[in-house]
């Protein structure tokens, strides 16, 4: 391929192969073309921005040095991936990220063969990467695996599971961790630079490796090079523990040294077994707004870069329901010196930043390890505190064991105030919360609530924090119906329903989210509508009612049909013997793509006219008749 020299080296590369045609000269050029790129894309469209731009010399070297994808680059957790989507063929597709039929908001094999494994929970790179350099070796492959691992999610167990099983196997992988929590120190630059290097190098690890053959018939004298070989190493680098794993520990490495970068990887290419690489890098490099505020521009709404991310100053019609637990939160902790709040690396999404401020010993971000945050509430619980915790749906997933073993089998007082429940939007699949009714619902105790808004959410958590066993109040992401938020605290009665009109033939059992649309639709039919309010215990006396004066019974849900919340009310029907006409009704039997909420609800018919649909549908001939000419 000819390269033009008054083309922006950028326009001139579709995919990796025309990357490695590059004189090494040219790629702090494509460096800096990339950064522009995304800044002026992302900005357009929104999305995970400042971890992007923070690994865009390593995308570079990687995708220079290795032969992807045959060679397998596993990215953790996906924040940091869109600029390996721009060189590998995405780049005129990546205004469209996260948007409905756009490019997904994370790696996915499906969207392209250089996406090695779909990513979306962090901490999974180091598994699926030594699983793929156990399969290389199994059939007699010579592709290499790497993961990329950064972000926080070596704060995660799952982590250090696999860097204990790699070095254990000696599998031949590389591990390179992006380190974008500290500013580059004095000790990270051209000497630290110097002797990842040299640690990297055929020159050192020849030596280290005779030495140890000459020396293995000398037991106590090994020892004592070994210790020396730990001391020197730490001396220049905090190695040790990755070493105690099995791991040649590498580094520290300036990530934006891109020269430096590129050595060090190719001495690595040469070497045997688990190999770990530390790089140091600033999140947000090259966007000085970023650079000031990585937590701001880690995802983002379009802005205009010549300006930054500017608050609209205008305060928000109603209150998000994250707002609404963050305020509850903070009144709880001042009523009670027990109360204590729990998030895995979550606070601004959960809403606890002011709670911090003012509660800052009762505050506990356990940073990415969603099973230690629940443990550790069950541990609290054990000893007398009332433990909270702020968790989004799809990241309780990662921690049902320790949901049922810890709190749900000891019987334990946890509250867990789950948001993101039911369709969450532009992060697609993996961040929806479309799971937890079902997931939770099966477990002994528990009790499970589902605001029909802001002020019930309110009165929910209350309500769920007096109580003496296993609690779950689960909202979405987003504002409400627009409710106002009284100050005052009441208990709701356990297991209680809420009767909001009576109708004819036709009563719809709305749980959460759908009680909005469906008071709507039952205005319109002139139908009965329930807030149903708890999903366990469910209402049994009122479902039994709506069974006596009602010939079509609808459950509508923000959740999975397959055991979910209208499953519950068939089992009370199915209890008491009663023969009825029942149809669930949430979200469907597949995978909901990315997009934002309103397009997922669209998609899922879950939105007003999808919910009419089906319910007329349901209907007999004469009763649909019957609404058409009453409409």
């Amino acid at each position: 391929m000819n390269h033009d020299i008054n083309t922006p080296l950028l326009d001139q590369i579709s995919c990796p192969a025309d990357l490695r045609k590059l004189p090494e000269s040219q790629l702090e050029q494509l460096v800096e073309e990339l950064r522009l790129f995304l800044l002026h894309s992302v900005s357009k469209s929104g999305g995970h921005f400042a971890a992007s731009l923070g690994v865009t010399e390593l995308t570079v070297a990687l995708h220079y040095l290795y032969n992807t994808p045959d060679d397998r680059l596993v990215w953790d957790v996906g924040h940091q991936a869109y600029i390996h989507k721009i060189l590998t063929g995405r780049k005129d597709q990546l205004h469209s990220i996260r948007q409905w039929e756009g490019l997904t908001p994370f790696p996915k094999r499906g969207e392209s063969e250089y996406d090695a494994f779909g990513v979306g929970h962090s901490s999974t790179s180091i598994s699926a990467a030594l699983g793929m350099s156990i399969a290389a070796a199994r059939t007699g492959s010579d592709r290499k695996a790497v993961a990329i691992i950064g972000d926080g999610s070596m704060t995660a167990g799952m982590a250090f599971e696999a860097l204990n099983h790699a070095g254990d196997l000696h599998s031949d992988m590389l591990v390179i961790l992006n380190d974008n929590n500290m500013a580059i120190s004095p000790n990270v630059g051209a000497m630290s630079n110097r002797f990842a290097q040299l640690l990297s190098g055929k020159l050192y690890t020849s030596v280290r490796s005779s030495s140890k053959k000459v020396l293995s018939n000398i037991p106590s004298a090994l020892e004592i090079a070994k210790r020396a070989e730990e001391h020197v190493k730490g001396m220049i680098a905090p190695g040790t523990l990755f070493e105690e794993f099995g791991f040649n520990y590498i580094g520290p490495v300036d990530g934006h040294d891109l020269h430096a970068l590129i050595a060090t990887l190719k001495n690595i290419q040469e070497l045997k077994g688990p190999q770990f690489l530390h790089i140091i890098t600033k999140k947000g490099k090259g966007y000085a707004p970023a650079e000031d505020d990585p937590v701001k521009y880690h995802g983002v709404t379009p802005f205009d870069p010549h300006k930054g991310i500017i608050p609209s100053g205008k305060p928000a019609s109603s209150p998000t329901y994250s707002k609404v637990f963050g305020d509850w939160a903070c009144d709880m902790a001042k009523q009670d010196h027990r109360f204590a709040a729990i998030t895995p690396a979550m606070r601004e999404g959960s809403g606890l930043v002011q709670f911090e401020k003012e509660h800052p010993d009762k505050y506990f971000d356990v940073a990415i390890a969603e099973q230690h945050s629940v443990t550790v509430a069950a541990g609290m619980a054990c000893d007398g505190l009332k433990p909270v915790v702020a968790i989004y749906s799809t990241f309780l997933q990662r921690a049902y064991d320790q949901l049922i073993h810890d709190v749900v089998v000891q019987e334990l007082p946890v509250l867990f105030a789950i948001d993101r429940a039911g369709c969450v939007g532009a992060d697609g699949p993996t961040h929806n919360g479309s799971y937890d009714l079902s997931f939770m619902r099966c477990l002994p105790g528990m009790v499970i609530m589902a605001p029909a808004d802001e002020n019930e959410c309110r009165q929910m958590l209350f309500t769920g924090y007096q109580l003496d066993q296993p609690v779950a109040v689960r909202y979405p992401r987003g504002t409400g119906p627009g409710i106002e938020v009284e100050s005052e605290m009441k208990a709701l009665p356990i297991g209680k329903a809420e009767l909001r009109r009576k109708g004819k033939g036709l009563a719809i059992l709305a749980f959460g989210t759908m009680v909005e649309p469906c008071e709507r639709i039952a205005e319109e039919l002139d139908a009965t509508i329930v807030n149903m309010r708890f999903v366990k215990p469910v209402d049994e006396m009122l479902i039994v009612e709506m069974c006596a004066g009602h010939e079509l019974i609808i459950t509508v849900e923000e959740n999975v049909i397959a055991g979910g919340a209208g499953a519950a009310v068939n089992e009370v029907i199915a209890a008491h013997g009663i023969n009825q006409k029942i149809a669930n009704y949430g979200l469907p039997d597949r995978l909901l793509q990315h997009g934002s909420r309103d397009d997922m609800l669209r998609d899922a018919k879950l939105d007003y006219e999808g919910i009419l649909g089906f319910i007329t549908e349901q209907m007999d001939e004469s009763e649909r008749e019957q609404v058409v000419s009453s409409a």
